[in-house]
């Protein structure tokens, strides 16, 4: 476990992977402000010079110029001061507090930053919303922030949307604020935190966890319209014939190279849906033979079922290629839109389901979920003049704030 080292802190300690801003890579540039210590008394790294941390076998080297050095397990850097003066550097991104440096899968570098809550809080505010926005609603965005960290403190938290966006230290004015002001303050239910979970745009209408979920109605999550919510609508269109495997020229031999997709946005996200679920290996989406919408919706009017069929071709490592198909009749919508892609298949709120000869049109409104606080609306709800508070009443109706006391 790591400490920062300050024996004041009396305030929750937070541990983070970094994983979205590195990707899987077997080597970072490392760069230090302000003096850091590690367990190997023989390695001191010098203030504003720049390291390369990379894998070489099974071991992590060190390397300054030409200099390089096999680094002991587990490498941990930690601060001499815990404040700004004293920041690790990753690519050129910086970040408060202790770090140790692990080697993830075998051949990856996972840096694990660990930092009081409170500035964590600091670097997750200002890349889930617009840093920009009227303080009000930045305050609203911590407070469910901060609830939704000590609810995951013990979890492997990461810095993607799986958890929450996590960008490091930043100069960020208003965010910072919005965090002071707020400090340890949290929503809760019954003296209990809760999950305060938020989406960009409810489209109008919130949802119940339930419908989402699945399990009890939760009463701080009900289905009501939001008068506050700018709907944001949304339309995409996806042709059926992506390739026509009829003008294949199976005879050039870059054939393959050549293809490509006519929606390449979407088929993209098709394609790395596939290869997560294991079908390893290049792929081709040829077509979409079958898409549908069903017309039952629940109490929100969102969508509920769903069907599509995808054709692609696979080619494997030693240049075998299938033809294979996925299909999925009259499921849940929510099997249906990862493979699509949120960026283009928003939410369920579908407004129209469109089937032409060559192509499906979707249009719907919102953006994510829609449980909880919708993000757009706390903001317009601030720029109306309302407070954190009465944001945090109406997306969690029922609750109450409360300051979190770390025991």
């Amino acid at each position: 476990m790591l400490t920062c080292a300050n024996d004041a802190v009396a305030e929750a300690l937070i541990t983070v992977k970094l994983k979205n801003y590195l990707g899987d890579t077997s080597q970072i540039r490392l760069r230090l402000k302000g003096e850091y210590f590690s367990l190997d008394p023989t390695l001191n790294l010098t203030e504003g010079v720049d390291y390369t941390l990379f894998i070489q076998g099974k071991r992590l080297i060190l390397q300054h110029g030409k200099e390089k050095m096999t680094v002991a397990k587990p490498f941990v850097l930690y601060p001499k001061g815990y404040d700004e003066e004293h920041l690790v550097y990753i690519d050129d991104r910086p970040y408060m507090g202790a770090f140790e440096f692990q080697i993830d899968k075998e051949n990856y570098i996972r840096p694990v930053n660990q930092l009081l809550l409170e500035d964590y809080l600091k670097g997750v505010v200002p890349f889930e919303v617009f840093p920009e926005w009227d303080i009000e609603a930045l305050k609203a965005q911590t407070l469910a922030a901060r609830t939704y960290t000590l609810l995951h403190k013990d979890a492997e938290l990461d810095d993607t949307i799986h958890y929450q966006v996590y960008g490091g230290y930043n100069q960020f004015t208003n965010t910072k604020k919005a965090v002071n002001e707020t400090k340890g303050e949290i929503i809760t239910f019954k003296n209990k935190p809760i999950s305060t979970f938020y989406s960009a745009s409810n489209g109008g209408i919130t949802e119940s966890n339930k419908n989402v979920w699945g399990g009890a109605p939760t009463p701080y999550f009900p289905v009501k319209r939001d008068p506050y919510d700018p709907v944001q609508p949304w339309t995409f269109t996806i042709h059926k014939t992506q390739i026509d495997i009829d003008r294949i020229n199976w005879n050039e031999p870059n054939w393959w190279d050549q293809l490509e997709e006519k929606d390449m946005d979407l088929t993209s996200s098709m394609k790395n849906w596939l290869q997560r679920h294991g079908y390893i290996g290049d792929i081709k989406i040829l077509s979409i033979p079958r898409f549908a919408i069903e017309k039952v919706k629940n109490e929100s009017s969102r969508s509920i079922t769903g069907s599509i069929q995808i054709e692609f071709m696979r080619r494997l490592f030693d240049g075998t290629i299938l033809f294979e198909k996925l299909s999925y009749d009259n499921v849940e919508l929510k099997k249906i839109r990862p493979i699509i892609g949120g960026s283009h298949f928003k939410s369920y709120l579908i407004n129209s389901f469109e089937n032409h000869p060559t192509s499906y049109t979707i249009s719907g409104k919102g953006n994510g979920h829609g449980v909880g606080m919708s993000q757009w609306g706390a903001s317009k709800m601030a720029e109306q003049g309302k407070t954190y508070k009465e944001i945090l009443k109406h997306y969690y109706p029922g609750t109450e704030i409360k300051i979190y006391k770390d025991s």
